[in-house]
Formats: C-alpha cells, structure tokens, sequence
C-alpha cells in the first residue's frame, strides 16, 4: 500500500465535505508531477487529505476506490476515487513538519504548492507515532 498526500483548500472541498459525502472524486489537477500522482494511485492506496491556505495541515486519511487514469474531461488530468477514512484527532500542521527537520527532501516542504503527491514511508512511520489510534 502507497500513501499519498492530497490537498483542497477547506472552503473548495474540506474533510467535512468528503466525510458528509462519503467519496469524491479527485480532480482538477494539471501540474505534471501531481498528475503522475494520481495515476499512480491504486484501489486501497492511502491519501493524507490536507487543508492548504490558513490552516495548512493534514485534517484526515481518504481510501483510494479506484486506479488513477485519465480525466475524460481533460487530456492533460488524471483523476482516481477517494472515500472518507477518518479525521485526525488533531491536524497536523506544516510548520511541524518543517520544524521536524526529517522531511526537507519532501515535495510539500521543497514544493509547497504542489496539490497531490506521494508520502514517503519515513512520514507515514512518523505519522503513525504521533496518531497511534487512528487508522494511518
């Protein structure tokens, strides 16, 4: 299983959002490194879903429901299927994990306006020790 991280800004889509919903599905994105992204992304993948702008942390975890392929709407996007996970009991902010010091090789420390990317597994590990209940 590969996580990823996934971002919207709360007043375009929130947690609450995809939580009322139940699933969305994962779209609008163009820039080419996060395109190859979401192809990337297989049914039971993980997504950190991550509320950028003000608040800038990760808020909860999505399920991905289907394979990334291409958007037929759109020849240069991909899109893939997320379903609701769970809310973290606390968001996790960037500037802990930039005060972290363990993740400046990281696309969302390097490249912050990067809407969706892989999460290495040191972070997933590191995710998991800071949030032992959830469902990381």
């Amino acid at each position: 299983m590969k996580y990823f991280l996934a971002k919207s800004e709360p007043s375009v889509y929130s947690i609450d959002d995809l939580e009322r919903d139940k699933h969305t599905v994962w779209d609008g994105v163009t820039n080419a490194q996060a395109v190859r992204a979401i192809r990337a992304m297989k049914t039971g993948d993980r997504v950190f879903f991550y509320h950028s702008g003000g608040a800038s942390s990760i808020v909860g975890l999505a399920t991905v429901r289907s394979d990334g392929r291409d958007d037929p709407k759109n020849p240069k996007s991909a899109v893939a299927d997320l379903a609701f996970l769970s809310k973290l009991d606390e968001p996790v902010t960037l500037t802990e994990i930039k005060q972290s010091g363990k993740f400046d090789d990281w696309a969302l420390v390097r490249q912050s306006r990067l809407s969706t990317m892989e999460a290495p597994e040191k972070f997933v590990e590191w995710m998991r020790s800071r949030h032992p209940k959830s469902k990381i």
